[in-house]
C-alpha cells in the first residue's frame, strides 16, 4: 500500500510538473503581463488544487523554488515579486522538507533585504514586510537547521531593524526573538550584533514598535550574551519614563524575566533590581502589580538558591516591633537581595536623585524609599552618604521629590538607632545650621518610637534651643523646619515632653518672634496648645504660667547690651504680648528690663520698639500688665525712670517717634485710670515740664495726647496749681489753637477751659490780670474762626473765663464785635456774662 501511495505521488507530481512546464517558461518573458499570467497559472496549479505534502515538496524543490527565487530577487514588477513571495511561502509551509530550500532562499533574502554596497534593495515597503515574514516562517519551520545561515540572518535583521517602515521593524523584532529561541547554542555568539540596531530603534515614535524592540531585546539577551546587559540598561531605564503604559509594562516584564532566568543574573542584580523596583510606583495599577509579582517570585527563588546561607534567618525569623504603617514587609529573599547590593546601587541612585531632569529626580526619590524599606537596619552603614544626599535634595524645588525624601528619612528614624542618627544629624546641624538639616531631623524624629527616643530627648531639646540653632537665621523656611522639629517631638513623645517643655517653649517663642513670620503665628500657637495638651494643661497660657520666670530670666541675661537687632528684644515682645495676663506675674523682671533698656543713652530704635510693646500692653492693662494688680507699685519707676527721661527733646525722627510712644504710654496710664489723681499729684513736677515741651512736636498724635494730658492734670490739680506754673502753661496751649490739626485745637481749647478753673482766689486773679486780659484778646480772635466747632469750643472757654473779669471781657468784646464775620457768638457771650452778673 505504501508503495502504491508513493507511486501515486510520483505520478501526480509528474503531472503537475508537466502542467507547470509551459508556465515556467513564461517567467523568462520580457513582458510584465506574460510573467504575471504565468505566476497566476502556477498559483492555480499549486495553491488552488489540493496537493499532498510529498507532491508539493517534489514540485516545489525541483521545479518551482529556483524560478520563484529569481523572480522575487530580480523581477522589476512589484506584483510579480509579491506573487513569487506568496508562492514561496505556500511551498515552504505545505511542503514536507522546507529546510531543503535554505541554500537557495537565504542568500536571496539577504540580497533583497541587505544587499552589498552598490546594489539596490527591495524598494517596496509592503514587499520588504512580506520578505521578513518569509524569514519568520523559515525560523518557525526550520529552527536549528538555520544555524549555518545565522550570520546571514543576523545581517538581514541588522538592516531590517532600522527599516523606515514600522511594520518591518516589528516583524524584525519577532524574527530576532525567534532566532534566539530556534538556535540558542549558536545564537549567543552572534547576539551582540543585534544590540546596536535594537537600541537605535527603542525610542521609535510608534509605541508598538518600542514594545516589540523591548521584548526582542529581552529574548536576545536571555538566549545570547549577558555582556549586552550593560549596553541596554540605560535605554531600558529611559523607557520607564515612557508615557505609554504598555511600554513600561514591557520593560518590567523583560527585567523580571532576566532576574529570574538570565544565566549571569547574579552579576547584574545590582543593575537590574533598581529597574524592577522603579515600577513599584508606576501610575498604572497593572504595571505595579506585575512588578510586585515578579519581585516576590525573584525573592522566593533566591531564598531557595541560597537556603544554606539564610538558614538562621529563616529559622529564627521575627518581625520588627516597629514598622511603618500601611506598608507590607517584603519577603526575606527580597530584603536580602537589596541589602547585599545596596552598596553598589546607592551611589548611582544618590547621583540620580540630584539630576537636572525633574522626572529622573522623582523616580530616583521614589526608588530610594523602596530600597530603604528593604534595607531596614542595614541603612546604618550607609548613613553618611544618605544624609549628605537628603540634605541636598530637600532643597529641591519639586515638592514630590522633597516628600519622597522626607518619607525616606522617616525610615531612617524607624530602622536606625537614634544614638547613631541623631549624633550625625546634630553634628551637621551644629556645624552649619541649614533648613534641610532640620527637615531631615524632623522626619527622623517622626520615624522613631517614643520608647527609643526618650533617652535622647534632653540632648535633642537642648540642641534645638541653643541660640546658635534657633536664632541662626530669620529665613522663613528655616523657622518652618525648626517648628516641624518641635511638632515632631511633641507628636512622638507625648507626656515625656514635660521634662523638656521649657526648651521647646524657647524654640516656639523664637519662631514666633521672627518679624516676617506672621503666617507662622497660628501654627506656633497650635504647637503650644499641643505641648500644653500632652502635659495635661488647659492651654498655651498655662505653659507661659509654668515657665514665665525661666523665660524672663532666659531673655534678660544680656539685656544691658541689647540693641535693635538683638533677638531677645523680639522674644520679649512675644512673651509680653502673647502671654496675656501671665506677664503680670513677672513684673519685676519686665520693669527691670524696661528701666535698663529705656535709658536715653541706649539704642534709639530699640527704645522705640520697647515703648511700642509697653503702649500695647497699657491699652489693656488689666488683662495684661496689671492682671495681678501689682503694676501700681511700679508706677513711680515707670513715670520717673522710664517715661520722663524719654520725653526730653533729642534730634532725629527716631527720637521723635520715641517721644510719641512715651506720650502714648503716659496717656494710656491716665486714660485707664491706673494713674490715680493722687499719683498724678505726686508725679506732676516730674512730668509737666516734659509734657509741655511735647506740645510743639511735629507729630500730630504727640501734640494731641500732650494737650489731653495737660488738660487732665489741670483738671485734677485744679486750684492747687502754683501761679508760675499756670503762667508757663497757657502760652503753649494758646499756640495749639493755631494748630493745623482740628483735633489738637479742640483739645487745646478744653485744656484752656481747665486752666481758667485753676485760679484759686482774688489775689491770684489780680496777679494774673495781664495774662487773663491777653488770653481774652486772643480767644476772641479764635471766636471768629471759620470752623464752627472751634468757635463753639472757644465760646465755652470764654464762658469759663468770664467769671474772672467780666467787665474787662465785655470791653474787649465790644472792641472787636464789629470786626467779626459772625457776631452771633459775641452776642451769646455777652448774654452769658450779663446773666451771670444778675
Amino acid at each position: 500500500m505504501a508503495e502504491d501511495g508513493a507511486l501515486g505521488d510520483q505520478r501526480r507530481a509528474a503531472e503537475v510538473v508537466q502542467a507547470l512546464g509551459r508556465h515556467l517558461s513564461g517567467l523568462q518573458e520580457p513582458g510584465r503581463d506574460t510573467r504575471l499570467r504565468a505566476l497566476r497559472a502556477i498559483r492555480a496549479e499549486v495553491q488552488e488544487r489540493p496537493l499532498s505534502a510529498p507532491v508539493l515538496q517534489e514540485v516545489f524543490a525541483k521545479q518551482l523554488l529556483r524560478p520563484l527565487v529569481r523572480c522575487l530577487v530580480g523581477d522589476p514588477a512589484e506584483r510579480c515579486r509579491e506573487l513569487a513571495i506568496q508562492l514561496t511561502c505556500h511551498g515552504l509551509s505545505h511542503g514536507a522538507r522546507p529546510a531543503e530550500a535554505l541554500p537557495c532562499l537565504l542568500p536571496a533574502l539577504a540580497q533583497r533585504l541587505c544587499p552589498p554596497h552598490g546594489q539596490s534593495h527591495e524598494p517596496c515597503e509592503e514587499l520588504r514586510l512580506a520578505l521578513i515574514q518569509l524569514l519568520s516562517l523559515l525560523l518557525e519551520l526550520c529552527e536549528a537547521a538555520l544555524a549555518p545561515y545565522l550570520p546571514e540572518i543576523i545581517r538581514i535583521l541588522q538592516a531590517t531593524l532600522l527599516d523606515p517602515y514600522p511594520e518591518v521593524k516589528r516583524e524584525s523584532c519577532r524574527c530576532a526573538a525567534a532566532s534566539a529561541r530556534a538556535m540558542p547554542e549558536h545564537f549567543h555568539m552572534q547576539s551582540e550584533f543585534l544590540i546596536k540596531p535594537l537600541m537605535q530603534t527603542v525610542s521609535h515614535q510608534h509605541f508598538r514598535v518600542r514594545v516589540a524592540v523591548i521584548q526582542a531585546t529581552g529574548t536576545v539577551i536571555q538566549f545570547g550574551s549577558g555582556k549586552s546587559v550593560d549596553d541596554v540598561l540605560s535605554h531600558l531605564a529611559q523607557r520607564l519614563f515612557d508615557e505609554i503604559p504598555q511600554v513600561r509594562q514591557a520593560v518590567t516584564s523583560v527585567v523580571g524575566e532576566w532576574l529570574l532566568h538570565l544565566r549571569d543574573r547574579y552579576s547584574y542584580f545590582h543593575k537590574l533590581i533598581p529597574l524592577l523596583l522603579s515600577s513599584f510606583t508606576d501610575e498604572m495599577p497593572e504595571n505595579k502589580q506585575l512588578a510586585v509579582s515578579y519581585w516576590k517570585r525573584i525573592g522566593l527563588q533566591w531564598e531557595k538558591e541560597n537556603e544554606e546561607d539564610l538558614k538562621d534567618k529563616l529559622d529564627f525569623y521575627s518581625a520588627p516591633s516597629h514598622y511603618p504603617e500601611g506598608v507590607v514587609r517584603p519577603e526575606l529573599g527580597c530584603r536580602e537581595l537589596v541589602t547585599r547590593n545596596l552598596s553598589k546601587i546607592l551611589p548611582g541612585l544618590c547621583h540620580d536623585v540630584t539630576d537636572w531632569v525633574e522626572g529622573t529626580r522623582i523616580k530616583a526619590s521614589q526608588l530610594l524609599f523602596i530600597l530603604l524599606l528593604h534595607a531596614e537596619d542595614h541603612i546604618t552603614q550607609h548613613m553618611e552618604l544618605l544624609l549628605r544626599t537628603l540634605y541636598r535634595v530637600c532643597l529641591d524645588e519639586e515638592n514630590i521629590v522633597v516628600r519622597n525624601c522626607v518619607k525616606a528619612a522617616e525610615l531612617i528614624g524607624t530602622f536606625v538607632n537614634p544614638k547613631v542618627s541623631l549624633k550625625l544629624l546634630v553634628s551637621a546641624l551644629e556645624k552649619t545650621p541649614m533648613p534641610s538639616y532640620l527637615m531631615i531631623l524632623a522626619a527622623v524624629i517622626r520615624g522613631c518610637t517614643r520608647q527609643i527616643l526618650k533617652p535622647h530627648l534632653s540632648y535633642l531639646a537642648n540642641t534645638l534651643s541653643q541660640p546658635e540653632i534657633c536664632q541662626r537665621s530669620e529665613e522663613i523656611f528655616y523657622m518652618e523646619q525648626l517648628l516641624c522639629c518641635v511638632q515632631a517631638i511633641t507628636e512622638v513623645c507625648q507626656e515625656d515632653c514635660k521634662e523638656i517643655s521649657l526648651q521647646l517653649m524657647k524654640v516656639l517663642v523664637t519662631v514666633m518672634a521672627i518679624p516676617r513670620s506672621e503666617h507662622l503665628h497660628e501654627k506656633v500657637e497650635k504647637s503650644m496648645c499641643s505641648l500644653a495638651q500632652v502635659q495635661h494643661l488647659s492651654g498655651f497660657l498655662d505653659l507661659y504660667k509654668q515657665h514665665i520666670d525661666q523665660l524672663m530670666e532666659w531673655i534678660s541675661v544680656s539685656h544691658d547690651h541689647w540693641n535693635c537687632y538683638s533677638p531677645e528684644l523680639l522674644q520679649l515682645d512675644v512673651i509680653a504680648t502673647h502671654s496675656g495676663p501671665i506677664i503680670g506675674e513677672a513684673l519685676q523682671d519686665f520693669i527691670l528690663i524696661l528701666k535698663t533698656c529705656l535709658q536715653p543713652t541706649k539704642d534709639p530704635p530699640m527704645r522705640l520698639k520697647l515703648f511700642t510693646i509697653l503702649s500695647q500692653l497699657l491699652q489693656k492693662a488689666n488683662e495684661t500688665i496689671n492682671s495681678q494688680g501689682q503694676f501700681l507699685s511700679y508706677l513711680e519707676i515707670v513715670i520717673k525712670d522710664i517715661l520722663a527721661p524719654n520725653l526730653q527733646w533729642h534730634a532725629g525722627r527716631t527720637a521723635a517717634a520715641i517721644r510719641t510712644t512715651a506720650v502714648s504710654c503716659l496717656w494710656a496710664l491716665i486714660y485707664s485710670e491706673m494713674l490715680s489723681p493722687k499719683e498724678i499729684f505726686k508725679l506732676e513736677d516730674a512730668l509737666m515740664p516734659q509734657v509741655i515741651a511735647t506740645l510743639d512736636e511735629d507729630s500730630k498724635m504727640t501734640r494731641l495726647m500732650a494737650c489731653r494730658i495737660v488738660s487732665v492734670i489741670l483738671n485734677i490739680r485744679g486750684k492747687q496749681f502754683e501761679l508760675d506754673k499756670l503762667n508757663n502753661i497757657y502760652p503753649e496751649l494758646l499756640k495749639r489753637l493755631d494748630d493745623a490739626a482740628h483735633d489738637v485745637r479742640l483739645a487745646a481749647a478744653q485744656a484752656l477751659s481747665n486752666w481758667f478753673k485753676c485760679i484759686r482766689n482774688d489775689d491770684e486773679k489780680t496777679v494774673l490780670k495781664g495774662n487773663i486780659e491777653f488770653l481774652y484778646r486772643e480767644l476772641l480772635i479764635h471766636l471768629d474762626d471759620p470752623d464752627q466747632n472751634i468757635q463753639r469750643a472757644v465760646l465755652e472757654v470764654l464762658k469759663e473765663g468770664s467769671v474772672l473779669y467780666p467787665e474787662l471781657l465785655m470791653k474787649e468784646i465790644e472792641a472787636v464785635e464789629h470786626k467779626h464775620r459772625t457776631p452771633a457768638y459775641c452776642n451769646q457771650l455777652l448774654q452769658h456774662i450779663q446773666s451771670t452778673r444778675e
